[in-house]
């Protein structure tokens, strides 16, 4: 595929910080914006000064210029929105760790609601996920402190720790009468971003839990293995679920990966580097194969350009449940050597011109999270070919020919079921989708 993705000078998260995981892995440094000369609001400076010299003469205790500076600066941009912040050396030096995509901590993306520390998504395969941890959950306690009147960054901190130390959180979680305590053991966090494997021949399935700088190049690997497997694929399922974002040249470069030509993504903000427009170059990795994207209210940012560019150019059916809706870009503007802001400086609208900005995708096909349990057919039931004297079908006698996958793949698509009813469905239509496309002759 002859395709050319560039790192953008911005990057995306699925909501606020992360614990232990860095959300935007890969972004370019940019300098701060001019500002266009204006009129200082000296009463309200004066106000800033007086209230900095009454917290320094008549605090409980003896402060810091130094902290005060930082915790105003950081009241600033909390004030913004629930993205835009201030990183210290340590919160700057782990967010550009966050590119190895090696970490420690818990495994969860994390935001703030009605005061409490909001669960968006656990990641795949790490000790959130492993504690039973859901997307929307509530965290009101750690370690029996309460999270009510601290910033979501203290909360962080609270969560963060040495590998195999434990931490007690209480949840609220929805359709649950009382609050519930859940022990998190904390661990190094190593997230491969996608994984893939056959759901039936000729069928694929590529999960992408978050959006990191390699993530489509892993992916089209993943696909290409595929294929080696069953050839030319009859359709794919993108899961998305759960996936709270990451690097919006990820994003780009996966939703381009599925098309040939047209817009992708393009975003809005006040200053012109804020102003930006993806399209699509040729070639399909799946070469017109049916696809299905599995969304559902844990994914955000990125995920959700994604689903809304496959959406708008008719690409792929999107099925689930809404979509996060977060729709925000944030720039990383660094401040000094080892400090820097994260901004909010643009908003992203899909090819249609839908800003997702707390609204989300809305599926063409939404599926609700339930568990199905099949049944066996009752012992009564017969068949034609059970009743005594009946007719042969005019076939010539002699040995039965074996049914082709018979018994092994029933129980394969019972197990699915059971298992991942959404994903079952999803595999449903990709079939139903190749059918109607072979009748139509493509």
């Amino acid at each position: 595929m002859a395709k050319l993705w560039r790192i953008l000078p911005v990057w995306i998260v699925g909501a606020a910080l992360a614990v232990g995981w860095p959300a935007g892995p890969v972004w370019a440094e940019q300098p701060a914006a001019k500002v266009e000369k204006g009129r200082l609001p000296i009463k309200e400076v004066r106000n800033f000064a007086e209230i900095f010299e009454r917290i320094k003469s008549d605090y409980v205790e003896p402060v810091g210029d130094k902290k005060l500076l930082e915790s105003a600066i950081r009241g600033m941009l909390s004030g913004l929105d629930p993205h835009s912040s201030y990183l210290n050396e340590e919160e700057y030096r782990e967010l550009q760790v966050g590119t190895t995509g090696e970490f420690g901590g818990l495994g969860i993306e994390v935001g703030m609601e009605d005061g409490f520390v909001k669960v968006i998504s656990p990641i795949d395969d790490t000790p959130a996920q492993r504690a039973g941890l859901r997307a929307g959950d509530l965290i009101i306690r750690i370690d029996n402190k309460s999270v009510k009147g601290i910033s979501l960054d203290d909360s962080v901190k609270l969560m963060r720790g040495k590998p195999g130390s434990p931490v007690k959180l209480t949840i609220v979680r929805e359709g649950v009468d009382k609050p519930f305590t859940v022990t998190v053991v904390r661990d190094i966090i190593k997230v491969a971003s996608v994984k893939s494997r056959m759901l039936e021949p000729g069928y694929g399935y590529v999960r992408i839990t978050h959006f990191q700088a390699r993530t489509a190049e892993d992916m089209l690997k993943a696909i290409k293995r595929l294929k080696t497997i069953s050839g030319k694929l009859k359709g794919l399922v993108l899961d998305l679920r759960n996936n709270p974002g990451g690097v919006l040249s990820g994003a780009v470069a996966v939703s381009d990966a599925f098309l040939e030509k047209g817009l992708i993504v393009y975003t809005k903000g006040r200053v012109a580097d804020s102003r930006l427009r993806f399209e699509a170059g040729p070639d399909d990795i799946l070469e017109g194969a049916p696809m299905v994207v599995l969304v559902n209210g844990g994914s955000a940012s990125a995920s959700e350009i994604v689903a809304g560019a496959l959406q708008d150019q008719h690409r792929a059916i999107i099925m689930g449940q809404r979509t996060f809706g977060k729709g925000s870009v944030q720039t990383i503007i660094p401040v000094s050597r080892v400090t820097a802001i994260k901004l909010t400086t643009a908003r992203y609208y899909t090819p249609a011109g839908r800003s997702i900005q707390a609204e989300g995708i809305k599926p063409d096909i939404m599926l609700e999270n339930v568990e199905v349990e099949t049944k066996a057919p009752p012992v009564t039931l017969l068949k034609e070919a059970d009743l005594s004297g009946h007719l042969e079908n005019g076939k010539a006698k002699g040995k039965k020919k074996k049914k082709q996958g018979g018994k092994g793949k029933q129980r394969a698509t019972e197990q699915l079921v059971a298992k991942d009813y959404q994903l079952n469905e999803a595999l449903n239509m990709l079939k139903g989708l190749y059918i109607l496309q072979q009748a139509e002759g493509k």
